[in-house]
């Protein structure tokens, strides 16, 4: 079994992410090969909380220009975890 610190990278802090909170809902940065039993295995075990849901995104990076140079920033997957009702919730969140 792999790190539960591999699979969940960082959250993702927006105003659309921290209004869902209020719905137990948290969004992470996690690996692309990740499913989403392992996604919520890790926050299980990394938070100490009870999950409900898990859904996952696939998102495409943005293709950037400079003059005539074009790049592609990397593609990366999102998760949202949805928490039990009875479940608390995650502190890291709490001071933002």
């Amino acid at each position: 079994m792999r790190d539960p610190h591999d699979i969940i990278k960082k959250p993702i802090v927006t105003e659309a992410s921290m209004d869902a909170m209020a719905e137990k809902k948290y969004t992470f940065v996690v690996d692309k090969k990740a499913n989403k039993t392992e996604i919520k295995n890790a926050v299980e075990k990394i938070f100490g909380v009870k999950v409900e849901s898990v859904n996952t995104m696939n998102m495409l990076g943005k293709t950037k220009r400079q003059g005539i140079h074009v790049g592609k920033r990397a593609d990366w997957k999102k998760a949202i975890v949805t928490l039990t009702q009875e479940s608390k919730t995650i502190e890291f969140f709490e001071g933002i």
